[in-house]
């Protein structure tokens, strides 16, 4: 037979004996420490308001300003006469002005995943970035042969026409469906642009009467394209999880081959060096005009990580808006009172997409 068991209560007994509780009275002040926790968590907070608010406006002057001054610099390039008297002549080197504004971008990208990315591993299928980039090309050579055509204020406003398209290509190709208020923002946009491009009756028609179906034509490419651009981009980040700057540097250096080849085989590039030769203040110019086109990008990128796409979108709107003004003061480009109404029912139409039309689901 086992001897019983006998348990020692005494540790119990003596750590029971040496705990206190101590209840705090109601009604009674706080120690200076719970004082120093509680204002310190409290500045604490002051601080990070004040660095989002600041991150902000960092986020909205940097786009604003970059971007402001890329139409300024884009219209000062393409739209400027260069020389004197009958030798005056005109920028006609849309696709070498893109081919250098992708050098820089990518140049930028590469020292932004340098310092920031180095450590992913990008899995995007080559052949996805090289059918972005055509599409990403075509945009950016159309849109600036426009300008050859149009003025910056139309072709401003036809670039802000983008939804129309990826609505359109989002319905056939992705089958996807959208809210009601997504037809109603894209019916606004259409019926402002209506009557931004509406001109009525002459008895003349004038040399630039003639060209400006070929701008407006130019245009809608360059919108069909940036859609095509959206569809190859939603692709790339719904199966590979592709990063911003990654999907920045690949697009640019597939167009950089793309654009290399057709510059030089053309013999473009030949022409715009003698060009530059004969007025090199001109590369200044490109230099900013690429510059501004990356730290751009850069400054939206931001503003989407830290504040959301929404935030970007009504940053980025009324940033065209006031592009359009800068525009119209600066160059002295004429809008009409018609115009203006179709002006501000696009940008109207654009505001009221950003926050109620993004509700769409696929079928």
């Amino acid at each position: 037979m086992k001897p019983p068991v006998t348990v020692d209560a005494a540790p119990w007994v003596s750590a029971t004996r040496d705990v206190t509780l101590v209840v705090p009275v109601q009604g009674t002040s706080p120690s200076s420490g719970e004082q120093q926790l509680s204002s310190s968590m409290a500045s604490e907070l002051r601080s990070l308001l004040q660095g989002e608010r600041l991150r902000l406006l960092v986020c909205f002057l940097g786009v604003f300003i970059c971007y402001f001054y890329y139409g300024i610099l884009q219209e000062s390039i393409t739209r400027a006469r260069y020389g004197q008297g009958e030798k005056q002549e005109t920028f006609k080197y849309a696709t070498t002005l893109v081919f250098i504004q992708c050098i820089i971008n990518a140049m930028f990208a590469k020292l932004l995943i340098h310092f920031f990315e180095k450590s992913k591993v990008d899995r995007t299928k080559s052949w996805l970035y090289a059918c972005c980039s055509m599409s990403y090309l075509g945009a950016m050579v159309s849109s600036n042969s426009a300008l050859q055509y149009v003025n910056y204020p139309t072709q401003v406003l036809g670039k802000s026409c983008k939804p129309i398209p990826v609505m359109l290509l989002g319905v056939t190709i992705l089958r996807k469906k959208y809210p009601l208020a997504k037809y109603l923002c894209v019916l606004l946009i259409v019926t402002g642009v209506a009557l931004f491009m509406y001109k009525p009756k002459q008895g003349k028609i004038g040399i630039e009467d003639q060209m400006f179906g070929l701008g407006e034509i130019l245009l809608l490419v360059s919108l069909t394209l940036d859609g095509l651009t959206g569809v190859c981009q939603d692709h790339m980040r719904a199966h590979y999880q592709t990063a911003s700057n990654q999907m920045m540097f690949n697009i640019n250096v597939w167009s950089i081959l793309f654009l290399g080849s057709g510059v030089v085989f053309t013999g473009e590039i030949w022409d715009f060096m003698s060009f530059a030769d004969r007025y090199p203040y001109i590369l200044y110019n490109i230099a900013l005009f690429g510059l501004t086109s990356a730290l751009g990008q850069s400054f939206i990128f931001m503003t989407v990580v830290y504040f959301g796409p929404l935030t970007c979108s009504i940053i980025t709107t009324t940033r065209k808006f006031f592009t359009i003004l800068g525009s119209v003061i600066i160059f002295a480009n004429p809008i009409s009172s018609m115009q203006w109404v179709g002006t501000i029912l696009v940008f109207v139409g654009l505001g009221l997409d950003s926050r109620y039309g993004k509700g769409q689901k696929k079928s």
